[in-house]
């Protein structure tokens, strides 16, 4: 589904209702007929064994629904099927015949992909609600003109990719979907049934763990061949509605901006050195040049006009060796780079009537956004590491400097010169952390300055973990006198630092050096929130809350400093890691929170199904752009909540955080999601290089699961309980009070509290608790599953009755269709998911643990997880 389509609350008017149904339509022709259509050709293509695969999956699916609906276990179900379906009496068959269908619901998830991506453009309207065109229009009609100008002059999106584990495609893979996608457009069935052909021999899984420059590697297709078209086109798109004032507006100003991850992100990835960092900042960089020299090639055929060859033969041989060559030394700066491509653009001006103009001045913008960086890679280190890092280090400082002061005054921290001498600590990962401000210098040395120049401080307590990074780039050299360009960006994550985070940040802008280097730095502040593990550690509304909260304290603070604080949210796919309608998300924030730009993370397959196009792309970005524009430009009043508004949200927030709270501390809580769930089977995905948990202990602790495999592991369960946990129960003590129309009033009047519950929805509309059923009598964990099914009910029940829908996701069919048929899809796959459990848990009961069978049985439980979480889209 998209990242951020605008579903904006209105009456259920005729006029609203004829949008919804004609939406419906639109993408019932264009996705569910045709998936219908191209899914038969399947059984067409002669590959051994698809035939009957697909002959056969019809009727798995079918007594999966009638079986489930019979309240039968998911072991019983398979077991039954192969007694009616001849040919399969060996229990070697029938797993044989598993696995071919978890291969083909693969495919046919593929295909569905492809499908929707082809159907964009009709099932969206561009040009529509939450475009920049649109933007512009209504600024024009409410005579907003001038302030949108003022604000885009500095207002600005960033998009961070990372590459945490949640995309299970691989690169080959999201090649054929795109060209998939392409023939689809065309209706060329031809094409359409060569590209299945090559879907069925081409492999879904990767036999061993990428490594993080595999993963920079992967990442790098999407800078290449998507957001570099799409970004200057969103930039041009506004400088045409703009007219002549856009380049005085924009001059320092691109609009979008994007972060890099992979080869940066060391948090808890033992994997990422150094060598990595600067590898992949070399990979970034001749990326980039390589293609400034596909666009130079091309204007070299159209700009054949006299006085011109010479310069425009320089710029292409110089962009080749920079990409092919002396990748090191370009032989020209960015500068003369740009200042060239501004001569060549006056004298067609001046001297050829403007002819191919437009060609130059795309490749122009193409340099002001991405520079010889392409993107700026981000490092990131855990606030422990950090601290045992500056330990190691004190002994290689100047005797005279006092060591005790260090631990007691933050000033002293950021008041260190740089060492004469740059140390090696005897730890590997404490000197790689040190040795990171090395690689920080040299990427900026050969990629500019934006190739790498902020640093992100996980875990963030105090003021202290900030000063130790800022006094660490002050030892290693980073910058010239006290002008170092680094953004320290303090990133608070639990319900216990959101809440401390304002007094942090307000302790930390009383240190005069501090205070200069943010003024210095544009007056500018980065703090980062955490929703993946916010939500992990204090449930959906209370984490949610806190982030909100944190953010009006920390612009508090900031403002009565003059200072401006730019804040970046730590997103994932689902709504239980900041996901779901993102738009809405910021368009809700309103006058007390800071949004003079929005910078979030976008991961796994939240990249490639809405980023994967040029058409998704330029969609989601500019809702985003256009977001936060709103806040800046335009007073909409459900945006400001009431004092007794914040009552509430703090009464929901407490009530939901002690069911949620109550719910982690149960006896059975890390048992069921170790014995009933695929937990313990995501680090056996290769779909990371990073581990699958934190710290090296066998035994499981809740402190030392990851958010994505976490939250993923409920959603393999079709549970979803992190996207709706305690919301049910806070419903139910506003009803006991008799306080439910208050709900429905806030729903009403706060976009923030629809974007909320509205978002709550997708989890529970994505969630199917009859294939778990069979758990409800287990003599372990029957209590705790109907422990979560009853907060399942409840919660549907109160957002139902709260939002005045008749069913979950009314208000945005689409998304509704699209979560129908994918469910569908995978429903016999979960079943067969189901089933292997099941399996190797009665094995291991029999002391089998260790068995040919369960081997097998494990690795269809690992093969089954790749089909669901790429139908889910954003799960994990």
């Amino acid at each position: 589904m998209p990242l951020c389509q605008k579903t904006d609350f209105v009456p259920s008017t005729d006029e609203n209702r004829d949008a919804m149904n004609e939406n419906k339509e639109i993408f019932s022709e264009l996705v569910l007929l045709k998936y219908q259509v191209y899914n038969s050709l399947f059984l067409t293509l002669g590959i051994s064994g698809v035939h009957r695969t697909g002959i056969l999956l019809p009727l798995l699916t079918t007594a999966c629904r009638e079986g489930l609906d019979r309240k039968m276990a998911p072991d019983a179900i398979i077991s039954s099927f192969f007694d009616k379906v001849p040919g399969y009496n060996e229990e070697k068959e029938q797993t044989d015949q598993l696995f071919r269908f978890v291969q083909f619901i693969e495919r046919q998830i593929t295909l569905v992909d492809a499908l929707e991506d082809a159907a964009y453009k009709k099932v969206h309207d561009l040009r529509g609600s939450g475009s920049f065109q649109a933007f512009y229009q209504t600024a024009e009609n409410r005579n907003a003109l001038d302030k949108l100008y003022r604000a885009l002059e500095k207002f600005r999106v960033r998009i961070v990719l990372t590459a945490h584990p949640t995309q299970f495609y691989p690169g080959a893979v999201l090649g054929i979907i795109t060209d998939l996608a392409e023939a689809v457009k065309s209706n060329n069935i031809g094409e359409v049934k060569l590209l299945l052909s090559q879907l069925g021999k081409t492999p879904f899984f990767k036999k061993k763990k990428p490594t993080p420059y595999d993963e920079a590697v992967s990442l790098t297709w999407y800078l290449e061949n998507i957001f570099y078209e799409s970004i200057p086109a969103i930039y041009r798109d506004a400088v045409r509605l703009i007219g002549p004032e856009a380049e005085e507006i924009m001059k320092y100003n691109s609009l979008i901006q994007l972060g890099f991850w992979p080869g940066g992100d060391r948090d808890g990835n033992p994997y990422v050195t150094t060598e990595t960092t600067l590898k992949v900042a070399d990979r970034l960089r001749t990326s980039v040049f390589k293609s400034y020299h596909r666009d130079i090639r091309k204007l070299k055929r159209r700009i054949t006009f006299r006085g011109l060859e010479d310069l425009i033969t320089e710029l292409e041989i110089k962009m080749y060796n920079a990409g092919h060559k002396n990748t090191h030394n370009p032989g020209i700066g960015l500068t003369e780079f740009r200042e060239k491509l501004d001569e060549l653009h006056e004298k067609i001006m001046t001297e050829h009537n403007g002819l191919f103009s437009e060609q130059v001045d795309n490749l122009r913008v193409k340099a002001k956004i991405f520079g010889f960086h392409f993107s700026t890679i981000d490092i990131r280190q855990d606030s422990r590491v950090i601290k045992k890092t500056f330990e190691a280090l004190l002994p290689h400082l100047p005797e005279d400097i006092d060591r005790q002061k260090l631990e007691t005054d933050p000033e002293a921290l950021f008041s260190l010169e740089p060492l004469a001498e740059i140390p090696k600590l005897e730890d590997p990962v404490l000197n790689d952390t040190f040795a990171s401000f090395q690689a920080m210098i040299e990427i900026q040395k050969r990629n500019g300055v934006k190739g790498c120049y902020r640093y992100i401080i996980s875990n963030c307590r105090d003021e202290f973990d900030v000063a130790r990074v800022y006094a660490m780039g002050r030892l290693a050299g980073l910058g010239s006198g006290q002008n170092m360009y680094l953004d320290v960006i303090p990133l608070f994550e639990t319900v216990d630092d959101l809440k401390r985070a304002g007094g942090v940040m307000n302790k930390l802008y009383r240190q005069p050096l501090y205070l200069s280097h943010i003024k210095r730095r544009y007056n500018k502040q980065v703090v980062m929130l955490g929703f993946s593990d916010g939500t992990k550690d204090g449930g959906y509304i209370t984490a949610n809350w806190g982030i909100f909260r944190a953010k009006e304290e920390i612009t508090e603070v900031s403002r009565k400093q003059g200072l401006r604080v730019i804040f970046f949210d730590g997103r994932g796919g689902p709504p239980a890691r900041g996901g779901g309608n993102t738009h809405k998300f910021y368009a809700s924030l309103g006058p007390t929170i800071e949004s003079g730009q929005i910078q979030l993370t976008i991961q796994g397959q939240t990249i490639s199904s809405n980023f994967g196009t040029h058409a998704s792309s330029r969609h989601n970005m500019e809702q985003l752009l256009t977001a936060g524009l709103e806040n800046q430009v335009l007073d909409n009043p459900d945006k400001v909540l009431t004092e007794k508004d914040r009552e509430i949200f703090e009464e929901l927030s407490a009530a939901s955080y002690q069911t949620y709270k109550a719910f982690k501390a149960h006896e059975k809580f890390i048992p069921f999601l170790e014995k009933m769930s695929t937990l313990q089977y995501y680090g056996e995905t290769n779909i990371g290089s990073r581990p699958s948990k934190r710290g090296k202990s066998d035994a499981l602790k809740f402190e030392d699961l990851r958010a994505i495999p976490f939250v993923g592991a409920w959603s393999q369960l079709k549970q979803n309980v992190p996207g709706f946990y305690g919301l049910g129960t806070a419903f139910a003590e506003f009803d006991r009070e008799g306080q439910l129309d208050e709900l429905k009033k806030l729903f009403k009047d706060s976009l923030f509290f629809r974007t909320l519950l509205e978002n709550s929805m997708q989890s529970l509309a994505k969630s199917f608790f009859p294939l778990t059923r069979y758990m409800q009598d287990d003599p372990e964990f029957g209590e705790f599953w109907t422990l979560i099914y009853d907060e399942s009910e409840r919660a549907k029940r109160y957002l139902l009755e709260i939002s005045g829908q008749k069913e979950m996701l009314e208000t945005n069919p689409s998304v509704k269709q699209s979560i129908a048929l994918r469910e569908e899809i995978v429903l016999p796959l979960l079943t067969i998911q189901q089933y292997a459990l099941i399996r190797i848990k009665k094995l291991e009961s029999a002391g089998k643990g260790n068995s040919p069978e369960t081997d097998v049985l494990r690795k269809l439980v690992v093969r089954s997880l790749y089909g669901n979480i790429n139908a889910s889209r954003n799960s994990a």
